[in-house]
């Protein structure tokens, strides 16, 4: 049986680059999905859907 997740136990510099990826995820989703409207590529939209999914996955404790 799988125990729940608990950040606590894992490497204090993995730690740190998690905090660090929370706090510029927002922006990069805010800039990118200025630009997908701007200029919409296949790219710019691959782009947005992954920083979305990692911001999604940071808010809900998945990594």
């Amino acid at each position: 049986m799988r125990r729940g997740y608990n950040p606590y136990t894992l490497p204090r510099w993995l730690r740190t680059t998690r905090a660090i990826c929370a706090q510029f995820v927002v922006p990069f989703c805010v800039f990118q999905g200025i630009r997908t409207i701007l200029i919409p590529t296949t790219f710019d939209v691959l782009l947005l859907t992954i920083f979305i999914l990692i911001a999604l996955a940071i808010k809900f404790e998945f990594i």
